[in-house]
């Protein structure tokens, strides 16, 4: 059997993904593999349909519970015997699965890392026909990359242990330059093949908003994406609580996941999400990652992440059906001192690169930072970061759909840097953004008083702006190099530009985005509304499929995007297929779904086009 011809009857597909074919020729002829594709790329298509063509077992390593049991459901579904071994097994069902492996009768096993620590483990490995060793999420090998985990560093001294070298082939969606050479280096991989086939994805719609009340700005979104399944990520355990419970004073169908609840909450919550119990996620980072919920039609982060490789991991868990889903990001200056908080408290104190680790990652937090306030293409900025080639817009972003006006701003900007410059010779030092912000506003706080500065002439100058729009004034002018900040103080200082706008004639321009109403925003970006793409032929039937494969999804314990994805049951509204052959071409429906369930969807929909015809 080819690959094609293994895509096509098991996984539904006519045609193979960028990158998907040559990753698994690599694998196929013996060769070692690095991919680095997007979420909902098709990584696990690279080594799942090798693992059909290969002799023996693929042994695939696999970071989070919730994973594995994904991606087995999804492959027994299909009829591929797979199996996962994990802290969840019962000793019997544990000794059950190591004898089934050993009788050959799976093609694909998912383990934990943190299984490869154990010896009786490890040498029960060696007397399996192994071809294949796969690593998902191969970032996590390295220590300078997102979710490092100790585990992975055995990966490498169980391949050199086994009786034959099997093919190894990694695989993750975040990677920057040095996490790849790590990986590269850590796994020992023999002249890979490495392929990046880039990180954008297309489908999904970035935005920011900047805004205090984040509630408010969080409701109204959702409201616009009522019924629809999604996830909104807090930085803390107290804020996840909070947010979840006005939520849910409000109607939505919410519930929460962090750490601090116990593992039967946390279960028992995931799985309403899975299964489509309740819509929205209200969680920490202690969930998601590996998470194959096809149809999460936005992710909402309440606070900034801690860097974009953070960002990016967690909203492409939006859309990966391939459908149209929203990533809105809500922001405010509180942020960026939490998210430092985070850093310097989360790093162990015993780890020897302690200082360095720290500073690198208050560096990718200024880059997250600079994300949330750009007036440039969203995606581009993210694009960049990774180091990939892109349009100067992406035309589906917040900024780039959102209309910009370039106003004047010279007035304002004398009077900012009017005041940086007498605050400094009154004191013979520098202060923060803050307590400048104060004084232009005319604050009676008593730090300014203590220090006099309610004495100087630019003192109440912008005494009827909002805090916000002058510190957009100060952010501005500093991007333009007309204001610096202190590194080591966090002082706001003139550079040698600020006397061309003071002395010399100089006018300061700035872009100003106005929402879709209109309206002048204060903030970087507004909401877009629902980005679901509409069904284009008729709503009625994929509201009807959708209600048959929940139906099916409760009988059979599965969830509903395992029987069918969204993007599966778009496609059947646009073909309306009669008959099994033409089921059959609706893309993501192979020979055993089209077995199983094809009857009586090719039923449900000839009756409702029938009641349609009545009506």
């Amino acid at each position: 059997m080819e690959p094609i011809e293994v895509l096509e009857k098991y996984f539904g597909y006519t045609a193979f993904r960028p990158g998907q074919e040559q990753l698994i020729e690599a694998i196929l002829s013996g060769r070692d593999a690095f991919g680095v594709m997007p979420t909902g790329g098709g990584k696990s298509i690279c080594y799942q349909v090798p693992a059909m063509l290969l002799p023996g077992l693929t042994l695939v390593i696999s970071p989070l519970i919730s994973l594995m049991k994904d991606q087995v459901s999804s492959l027994r579904e299909v009829n591929i015997p797979a199996a996962y071994i994990n802290s969840t097994l019962s000793p019997e069902d544990y000794r059950g699965a190591l004898r089934d492996i050993e009788d050959g009768v799976y093609k694909i096993v998912y383990v934990a890392p943190e299984r490869l620590e154990s010896e009786s483990f490890l040498s029960r490995l060696r007397r399996y026909p192994i071809r294949q060793v796969t690593v998902d999420e191969a970032h996590c090998i390295s220590q300078w990359g997102q979710d490092f985990r100790p585990s992975y560093l055995k990966i490498a001294e169980l391949i050199r242990s086994l009786p034959e070298r099997p093919v190894v082939s990694a695989f993750t969606a975040t990677a920057t330059d040095r996490v790849r050479e790590d990986v590269v280096r850590l796994l020992q991989l023999h002249e890979p093949l490495l392929l990046v086939t880039g990180f954008d994805r297309p489908n999904l719609r970035y935005d920011v908003v900047r805004s205090r009340r984040k509630d408010d700005a969080l409701i109204s979104f959702l409201k616009e994406h009522a019924g629809q399944s999604g996830i909104v990520y807090c930085a803390t355990r107290a804020k996840t609580e909070s947010v979840c419970a006005a939520l849910c004073a409000e109607g939505f169908s919410a519930t929460r996941y962090h750490a601090g609840l116990s593992d039967e909450e946390r279960h028992a919550n995931q799985e309403d999400f899975i299964f489509d119990r309740r819509t929205v996620m209200v969680a920490t980072n202690a969930f998601g990652m590996g998470i194959d919920k096809s149809n999460v039609r936005f992710v909402v982060h309440y606070n900034m992440p801690k860097s974009i490789e953070e960002y990016y991991q967690e909203a492409g868990r939006a859309g990966r059906d391939g459908e149209h889903a929203d990533c809105l990001l809500l922001f405010s200056e509180g942020d960026i001192m939490t998210a430092k908080y985070l850093i310097e408290n989360g790093a162990s104190s015993e780890s020897e690169n302690r200082a360095e680790r720290i500073a690198q990652e208050l560096r990718r937090m200024n880059i997250t930072a600079g994300y949330c306030k750009t007036t440039r293409c969203f995606r581009g900025y993210i694009l960049d970061y990774f180091g990939e080639k892109h349009p100067e817009r992406c035309g589906n972003c917040g900024n780039c759909l959102g209309a910009f006006e370039e106003v004047d701003i010279t007035i304002p900007a004398q009077m900012i840097l009017s005041c940086v410059r007498r605050v400094q010779n009154r004191l013979g030092y520098t202060v923060g953004a803050s307590l400048l912000i104060k004084t232009l506003r005319g604050s009676s706080d008593k730090r300014v008083r203590e220090l006099g500065l309610d004495k100087l002439s630019t003192c109440g100058l912008m005494r009827g702006e909002p805090a916000e729009r002058v510190k957009r004034y100060i952010e501005h002018l500093e991007a333009a190099g007309y204001l610096k900040t202190d590194p080591r103080h966090g002082g706001i200082l003139l550079t040698e530009a600020a006397g061309d706008v003071l002395f010399r004639g100089t006018v300061v321009k700035m872009q100003v985005k106005r929402d879709p109403r209109g309206t002048r925003a204060s903030g970087a970006g507004q909401p877009l509304g629902s980005a679901a793409a509409p069904v284009t032929q008729d709503q009625g039937l994929f509201d009807a499929l959708r209600g048959l494969r929940r139906e099916l999804s409760e009988r059979e314990g599965v969830p509903a995007y395992i029987v069918f994805s969204d993007a599966a049951l778009r496609d059947m509204v646009r073909r309306r297929p009669r008959n099994m052959h033409e089921l059959l071409m609706v893309s993501g429906v192979g020979k055993f779904k089209a077995e199983k369930y094809g009857n009586v969807f090719l039923k449900r929909i000839s009756a409702y086009e029938v009641e349609a015809g009545a009506s």
